[in-house]
């Protein structure tokens, strides 16, 4: 795990090997800790979750985000690799490419200013079912049936949210944030007690209010389960009568004032009579590519919430926060290389990419600790061009964090005693200064 922190190539693993230092000794144990189900996922994330767990306040909820990536692969023999729908596609063509699926869940620890930080705690992969061949018997066709059912990304995503619903403490609330892929009748019917979803919804969604009870008069026929229908979450959008209400959240690097427009006590077909939900909509928040350009603006959201209850400012501050879980993804492609390692067994598809993503975690563990307790790693020098945020000055980057770990390992192999001359500001002066070439801060700055 250190050296899928510390390799500077591929995370394969042979280059895990070689830059742990076996690359003289026997390779067959460390293909074996995968091939052979030696790695426990659910140990690898327990201190992730149980510090968070522990950070938070008494009687706040644990917000948690799901969603579901794809590692892309070009083998044909490569466990759970089939086609899927490429995300990165435009929105007029839908492109396939050939790549596994991973669920993951990630966990906010709140930072000031309402900011908050996402750490997995689960990264799990799900396949599809096996489709049998086109001369399979009846009995093989209803064993794959049965599998497809089962091997869903909804149902895998309700079980590990039981399962994460029975590891955590009773009286801690568990808000489950979600796209609009999730947010359908299995979860919301679903759900686990004292736990609340916040998803997306589409915008001609059909909503109704509750049913009126009728007193003092005996009704024909069956008693009515939906009431008259609502309006549509565009219809809401668009109806000048109700006014636009303002909340404070925190959003790409600052706070924000957000419109938004609520309906509340309301039922939706999809999950029945039994779950009150609440339909939000938000306004679209005005940008600008440059100063003084024309103001532009994005797609309305909207969303559904399953606590009419939940304060209105907290349920859409804790939808932001889902943006998060995308930060993980292309961090955890990009810098950690989660689908690099060439393998094809069953085992080490499963073991191998959480093992990358755990680490990942304990990484961002480590720093979260430190900044809660004000002292963060003094690492290698940012760039004076780099821009750096207003409000959250203080919390590094996932690179900056790669970069101070690899020199604090490998500084004392480079140059010997101390390694504070690296550390040290140049003051700044009006005449510019001839600089002396650095070769450990060139090597650890590529790194």
């Amino acid at each position: 795990m250190l050296a899928v922190l510390l390799c500077p190539e591929r995370a394969t693993v042979t280059n895990l090997i070689c830059t742990s230092g076996g690359q003289q000794h026997d390779w067959s144990a460390h293909y074996r800790l995968y091939n052979r189900s030696r790695v426990n996922a659910a140990a690898l994330f327990e201190p992730v979750l149980e510090e968070i767990l522990s950070t938070l306040p008494r009687g706040a909820p644990m917000v948690v985000a799901l969603d579901d990536t794809l590692l892309r692969k070009s083998g044909t023999h490569i466990d759970g690799v089939a086609w899927r729908r490429d995300p990165l596609g435009p929105p007029f063509q839908t492109n396939l490419v050939r790549a596994q699926r991973f669920l993951q869940f990630s966990a906010a620890w709140p930072l000031e200013s309402g900011a908050a930080r996402m750490v997995p705690i689960l990264f799990e992969h799900a396949p599809s079912a096996k489709k049998p061949s086109k001369d399979a018997t009846a009995d093989q066709l209803a064993h794959y049936r049965e599998c497809f059912k089962q091997q869903r990304l909804n149902m895998k995503a309700l079980e590990e949210m039981e399962r994460l619903r029975a590891v955590c403490p009773p009286d801690r609330r568990l808000i489950f944030c979600g796209d609009g892929s999730y947010t359908n009748a299995l979860i919301i019917k679903n759900m686990p007690e004292r736990c609340t979803y916040i998803g997306r919804i589409r915008k001609d969604a059909k909503f109704h209010h509750l049913p009126e009870i009728t007193k003092g008069r005996k009704a024909n026929g069956r008693p009515r389960r939906f009431g008259l229908e609502a309006l549509t979450p565009e219809e809401l959008r668009t109806d000048e009568s109700r006014p636009w209400q303002t909340v404070r959240a925190f959003a790409a690097g600052k706070s924000h004032d957000i419109r938004v427009k609520t309906m509340d006590q309301l039922l939706w077909r999809k999950s029945g009579t039994k779950h009150i939900v609440r339909a939000v909509v938000i306004a679209p928040l005005g940008y600008r590519l440059r100063k003084g350009s024309k103001l532009l603006y994005r797609q309305p959201a909207f969303l559904l919430c399953t606590d009419p209850e939940l304060d209105l400012a907290q349920l859409v501050q804790y939808y932001l926060w889902r943006w998060g879980i995308e930060v993980n993804f292309r961090e955890e492609k990009t810098l950690l290389g989660a689908g690099d390692a060439q393998i094809r067994t069953p085992q080490s598809n499963r073991s191998l990419p959480t093992m990358v993503v755990a680490a990942y975690s304990l990484l961002w563990l480590a720093a979260l600790r430190m900044h809660k307790r004000g002292d963060l790693p003094v690492g290698i020098a940012t760039p004076k061009w780099r821009a750096k945020s207003k409000e959250n000055q203080s919390l590094p980057s996932s690179g900056d964090l790669l970069r101070t770990l690899r020199s604090e390992i490998w500084a004392r192999s480079i140059r010997p005693g101390t390694f504070y001359h690296f550390m040290t500001n140049s003051t700044a002066d009006k005449k510019p200064q001839k600089l002396s070439p650095s070769l450990p801060g060139t090597l650890l700055s590529a790194a």
